[in-house]
């Protein structure tokens, strides 16, 4: 394994009951994980027993407890286990095969019986009191609030339930952790189970080239296109076969002339994981009875009551006013929205004018945008290459926050797969800060679907000292390299890699020592969001985007006219993309505050109902959107998807304070810069989200920046 600290790296052989370092993936099978993960689980056991018995002795004493004698041990076992699962769970999400499947299934129970034990322990809550209301050292700001959302934490894990009761919480809890994993395998399985072959022209009329290039591709994958020897296909050739993944999907939606198979393609899509074998609708219902049998026992009315206890947002009745205010700034302009593509539709002729269906928006809004903004997204992919993305981005990171990125070439690093990269941050001094994989590329036949970051190491401190620097997983699924090109990225997946970006950012530059802080650890849920929205927001300043927009082949950058265009039409269906938001997130909300079986509704239904406030065209028969609705079904944001919109109001006013100063002043750019650094990506979870926003702008956030950056305001 690979020893994140100021050492160079070396690579050994690979255990889990090691548990640090850097994974070595070459090494990592199902069978080892079934060979050691017991193992180490026992080892996790007796030191937890130990930890409970010298705790035990001095409260017998009436020993006034210590942060190191409490905090450091306990953090030692929960981070073997979070390292030694993580690295199974990260890869069972990028390189997930049967068996890595069943060695995954076999090992979830286990953990989280021991995690409950962890969070259950009466003796260690006794504790963490004891440390929080009476211990002698002086704890300072941090640490009182690391102990506070411990505790909180662990009464919600339930700490303080009889002991029968605490026996079907943790029952419940192993099945809710089952049934999550099950629904994503299941949307991964349905999602690479469908493709349809193209063998006809007139099939993919309307497809940039690029496209054609990549279903070309798809299909010669698939086996049904045979190519000579040494020859380079064309996408001109055929066959094509397009899929559910969004590098195939989104585009086809987007150029496809031929109506028929975009419904197909569409209906295809919205039914994903609900049929055959791979349905996820009872699993759904049973995931939210658990759920809301889960919070009655922990003394909270339902799971919306139990997720907010510890976020910004304090209770449903706030969550509901902003989604109401925006779904009420949002409804006109969308009703205008869909009035001009019909008008658009019509003006072409189109058949289908008169009732515009959900498979027709994609393609009608990129022939309005063409002839609004003439503006064709498609056809800047050639301005964006990976390599120069990345350039730019990392560019535009020195520029603000003065580090600098190196690509770890060579065999030093193990990666699951060939086209995953590896980089180190490093500060203006060039002393090392972080790292970070990157896995930018779409492979529906074995990696789930969306994009996120995750933690592979923490900072923290070794056993002789020394720290411990960070390491983040940042994974994308944007259009793969073609036969004859790089991956020529949308200007969707640009933002995708700049959001995932932020989120690594948060986590590679904290400064907080106390692991349980750094990062995004402690962070709140619905603040998370806060790095990664700020960055996307770079993607249409115009240094930044000119900085790195060059195209592939002849390297002449994008002209500033095609940089308006895109500036222009970036709140192009503002209103219909808000209220699409706005419908997930009280979707969400609801199914965790309100649904039960005795409503008498399915949550399709209440689904349905939500529907007819927030958007313009109902929900088909066939739109099962809730079976791959994998945020709230196998994700972390269960009761949190609005997350994504409270945090845009922080992200927004935060970029306004950029703008609200002269690109062209540096010093005064990179003094702003300097104190996000210094705020929101140094201070993690050591403080809470207001005062660190506070620490940065000066002063509590406003709505306004976000009102005008959405396109909605009224003035």
């Amino acid at each position: 394994m690979v020893k994140m600290q100021n050492n160079p790296e070396k690579v050994s052989q690979f255990s889990f009951l090691s548990s640090e370092g850097i994974p070595n993936f070459k090494e990592i099978t199902p069978q080892l994980i079934n060979k050691e993960f017991p193992l180490l689980l026992k080892e996790l056991n007796r030191k937890f027993n130990e930890i409970e018995q010298s705790l035990n002795e001095s409260n017998r004493r009436h020993k006034s407890l210590h942060w190191q004698e409490v905090m450091s041990p306990l953090h030692q076992i929960e981070e073997r286990l979070r390292w030694s699962w993580g690295v199974i769970c990260h890869l069972n999400s990028v390189c997930n095969t049967p068996e890595l499947r069943d060695a995954h299934a076999f090992i979830q129970p286990k953990v989280v019986r021991f995690s409950n034990r962890l969070g259950q322990s009466k003796i260690i809550f006794k504790a963490l009191i004891s440390l929080r209301d009476q211990s002698t050292d002086k704890l300072d700001e941090t640490q009182k609030r690391i102990l506070e959302i411990e505790l909180l934490s662990m009464k919600k894990r339930g700490v303080g339930l009889k002991e029968d009761i605490q026996n079907e919480f943790n029952s419940d809890s192993e099945r809710l952790a089952a049934l999550s994993t099950t629904f994503s395998n299941n949307v991964l399985d349905a999602t690479k189970q469908w493709s349809l072959l193209l063998t006809k022209k007139s099939e993919v009329d309307g497809l940039p080239n690029s496209v054609l290039e990549i279903l070309a591709l798809s299909a010669k994958e698939a086996g049904d296109r045979k190519e000579e020897k040494n020859t380079v296909p064309t996408a001109e050739k055929g066959p094509w076969r397009i899929g559910l993944d969004m590098p195939r999907y989104i585009p086809f939606m987007t150029h496809a002339s031929r109506r028929d198979l975009r419904e197909l393609l569409y209906k295809e899509y919205i039914s994903r994981a609900s049929k055959n074998e791979v349905d996820n609708r009872k699993i759904i219902e049973e995931i939210l009875k658990i759920r809301k049998r889960q919070a009655n026992r922990l003394g909270y009315q339902n799971w919306a009551d139990l997720s907010l206890a510890s976020k910004m947002a304090k209770n449903t009745s706030a969550v509901e006013d902003l989604l109401e205010e925006l779904r009420v700034a949002a409804m006109p302009a969308a009703k205008k929205e869909l009035d001009d593509l019909q008008k658009c539709a019509i003006i072409n002729g189109a058949q289908e004018a008169i009732n515009l269906a959900p498979w027709d928006i994609y393609f009608w809004s990129e022939r309005l945008k063409q002839e609004r903004f003439d503006f064709n997204q498609e056809a800047l992919r050639p301005w964006f290459p990976l390599p120069q993305v990345l350039k730019g981005l990392f560019n535009l990171c020195e520029r603000l926050f003065d580090i600098t990125f190196e690509k770890v070439d060579g065999d030093d690093v193990p990666v699951w797969h060939e086209d995953v990269q590896f980089f180190k941050v490093l500060d203006q001094d060039k002393s090392p800060l972080a790292y970070f994989y990157l896995d930018p590329y779409s492979r529906p036949q074995n990696k789930r679907g969306g994009a996120w970051m995750d933690e592979c190491l923490g900072r923290n401190k070794s056993k002789d000292g020394e720290t411990i620097l960070p390491v983040a997983y940042l994974v994308c699924n944007q259009t793969p390299p073609s036969e004859v090109a790089p991956s020529l990225m949308s200007f969707e997946e640009v933002e995708t890699l700049f959001h995932e970006f932020g989120h690594g950012l948060q986590h590679m530059l904290t400064k907080v020592d106390y692991p349980q802080a750094a990062g995004i650890n402690n962070v709140e849920w619905d603040a998370v969001e806060l790095p990664s929205q700020f960055m996307e927001n770079w993607c249409l300043d115009q240094k930044t985007l000119l900085s790195m927009a060059k195209h592939w082949q002849t390297g002449v950058p994008l002209e500033e006219k095609e940089f308006k265009k895109l500036k222009d039409s970036h709140t192009f269906n503002a209103g219909l993309t808000t209220l699409r938001q706005v419908h997930f997130a009280l979707t969400d909300l609801r199914l965790h505050s309100k649904w039960g079986v005795e409503l008498g509704i399915t949550p399709d239904e209440l689904r349905r109902e939500i529907a007819q406030t927030t958007s313009i065209i109902s929900p088909i028969k066939k739109d099962q959107f809730l079976c791959a609705f994998s945020h709230i079904f196998a994700g972390g944001y269960a009761a949190g998807y609005y997350s994504y919109k409270w945090a845009e109001v922080l992200s927004a006013d935060a970029y306004a304070a950029f703008e609200e100063n002269s690109q062209s002043d540096k010093n005064k750019i990179k003094s702003i810069g300097k104190r996000f650094r210094e705020t929101i990506l140094s201070l993690g979870g050591s403080k809470s989200p207001e005062e660190i926003f506070i620490a940065f702008r000066g002063r509590p956030p406003k709505t306004t920046a976000l009102i005008r950056q959405s396109g909605l305001s009224v003035n």
